[in-house]
């Protein structure tokens, strides 16, 4: 397909990084290279800024460089069609630990052309235990057995960003560009300006920005609802091998629950989630969140406080939980005009049923393709086609929100009668992972 104008005035405009004069960054790939560029003086930016007049006029803008909008991007480039990602921070936001890929997660990542290079570099994941506080194992599953066609793998945010970035072309994404203002034109196009003075034109919009989404706002959705309960999050690094087999490890408690599950030969992510009645002050001292992580559950098998201690500083978080329920006829629809909404940005929904991602990589190719196919064959029917894609999502992402909402909530039960009941009877006598897994079937072709 051919470049579009727009396209080469962003490629030429003031606002572009300058060329790199040396070859430090020659074999890196490309938004390694924007960093170190990054780290320039940038003192004349602001006079640039001043110079500029003119709106840059784009055909479709992301705003996000998570995992929706760089899978969005990447779905489009598969598809022919350019698009220019808007990324706040100053590189790639690779901190944080790393994210369950059930089958459909992994489906969307074949189809875009990148889940053979993320299979190489972490494990398959072969079942899951379930087991007590004092260590007592309650129940086991093979995921196999249950559904020969699973697959599970538990894949580090870091290196799932950096591989969809790296397929995409060189200035695909624009960093330190944090949105300010968002209008609409008489003729439906959408004026975004920037902290920085940077003012775009884009013919279509797509809101990739998480939870805290400013196009969600924008477009009249409620603030994510805290559901009562936080997550510390970590990744133990075993530099000689880890030595745990390849399974999701649940261990449940009263109003608490821990996993652990290995991610690749050297590392193993864990979690603790715990009930609070508010999500309470930040904490970013690394020391501090380990030391309160551990003593949650410092009578409780041995092998997690191990891994706990054995996580860097950089990988270990503590985050509130949140969801938002999209009630038919009262929120908002996903799309508004030529602006639509992905991922997190769209439907935030607790990690309980490891669907968040996955959900997110769905939204990205089915807008993808319906986007496409309406630009190419009639750009009239745009909005007709933003619409299709929440019709065609909501009835998916609704239900599974509300599911693991309920999830979430049975699990983080306090009553020492109820958990008796959950710990004898319901995990080891009635549960069944077969239905529980039924959410991951989703059909994908190749882009």
């Amino acid at each position: 397909m051919a470049i579009s104008s727009s396209y080469v005035l962003f490629l030429k405009s003031p606002c572009s990084p300058p060329s790199l004069t040396t070859p430090l960054s020659h074999n890196l790939p490309w938004f390694q290279s924007r960093m170190i560029r990054r780290t320039k003086p940038i003192s004349t930016v602001p006079s640039v800024i001043k110079a500029q007049t003119n709106v840059r006029k784009e055909d479709i803008v992301i705003v996000g460089a998570g995992i929706a909008g760089l899978a969005t991007a990447l779905s489009l480039h598969r598809l022919g069609l350019r698009s220019l990602v808007l990324e706040q921070a100053g590189s790639l936001r690779t901190g944080g630990t790393s994210l369950t890929l059930f089958k459909n997660g992994w489906r969307v990542l074949d189809a875009i052309g990148v889940g053979n290079d993320l299979r190489r570099q972490f494990l398959e994941i072969q079942g899951m235990v379930v087991k007590s506080e004092d260590g007592t194992e309650m129940r086991s599953f093979k995921f196999k057995d249950e559904d020969e066609s699973q697959e599970v793998r538990a894949v580090e945010r870091r290196i799932l960003l950096e591989t969809l970035a790296n397929q995409l072309p060189q200035d695909a994404v624009q960093f330190s560009s944090k949105l300010a203002n968002v209008e609409r034109s008489e003729n439906g196009e959408i004026l975004l300006e920037l902290v920085n003075g940077t003012r775009l034109c884009a013919k279509v919009v797509i809101g990739c920005d998480g939870i805290r989404s400013s196009i969600a706002k924008w477009m009249g959705f409620s603030e994510p609802r805290y559901v009562g309960h936080c997550a510390f999050r970590g990744l133990g690094f075993y530099p000689e091998g880890q030595p745990y087999e390849p399974k999701v490890n649940y261990i449940y408690g009263r109003g608490l629950r821990a996993g652990y599950v290995p991610v690749s030969p050297t590392k193993v992510y864990w979690f603790i989630c715990f009930n609070r009645p508010s999500p309470g002050p930040k904490i970013s001292d690394p020391s501090v969140l380990k030391k309160q992580a551990k003593e949650l559950v410092r009578n409780w098998p041995s092998e997690l406080l191990s891994i706990i201690d054995l996580s860097p500083d950089d990988t270990i978080i503590r985050t509130p939980l949140v969801d938002r329920w999209l009630w038919p006829a009262i929120s908002p629809s996903a799309s508004d005009g030529k602006v639509v909404l992905v991922g997190d940005a769209w439907h935030p929904m607790t990690p309980n049923l490891g669907q968040g991602a996955c959900c997110a990589l769905e939204d990205a190719v089915v807008l993808a393709r319906k986007l496409a196919n309406a630009i190419k064959s009639e750009p009239a029917s745009v909005e007709s086609a933003l619409r299709s894609y929440g019709s065609e999502r909501w009835p998916r992402i609704f239900p599974l929100t509300i599911r693991a909402n309920i999830v979430g909530s049975a699990l983080q039960w306090e009553n020492p009668v109820v958990c008796s009941v959950r710990n004898n009877v319901i995990i080891p006598k009635i549960v069944r992972l077969g239905p529980l897994l039924e959410h991951t079937n989703f059909e994908c072709e190749p882009l």
